[in-house]
């Protein structure tokens, strides 16, 4: 399998997991979907850590990016019947997914186009 094979592969399988997401969010939130699309990209803000500097803006961003912190975030909300943090580990794990099957991963401390999945952006 070629490295442009497993990329696509990766990317189906993040797309699964965005669809699990939002049967996640169906099933078990009574919240409006109207909550759920506005609060799609609030991981993002956690770019502004790369206004202290590339190495920090990575730690930061990766954290709100890490599919296991979205997880113990869930799970701790189901373990406490707490909607509001069963509805963040949702968005988190959604979020995640999302920026993978467009190709965005975690990034790497030497910048932000330094991805996991590669590099981003127009110097490829």
């Amino acid at each position: 399998m070629t490295d442009r094979n497993i990329l696509k592969l990766l990317k189906l399988e993040e797309a699964a997991m965005f669809a699990l997401a939002l049967l996640m969010f169906e099933q078990q939130c009574t919240i409006s979907w109207w909550w759920f699309l506005g609060c799609l990209l609030l991981p993002d803000l956690s770019m502004l850590g790369y206004l202290t500097n590339a190495r920090t803006g990575a730690y930061v961003y990766n954290f709100f990016h890490h599919k296991g912190v979205a997880l113990l975030v869930y799970f701790a909300g189901t373990f406490f019947a707490y909607e509001p943090l069963v509805f963040t580990g949702i968005i988190l794990f959604a979020h995640s997914s999302m920026d993978r099957v467009f190709g965005y991963g975690l990034k790497l401390v030497t910048g932000f186009q330094d991805t996991h999945l590669g590099r981003i952006g127009k110097h490829k």
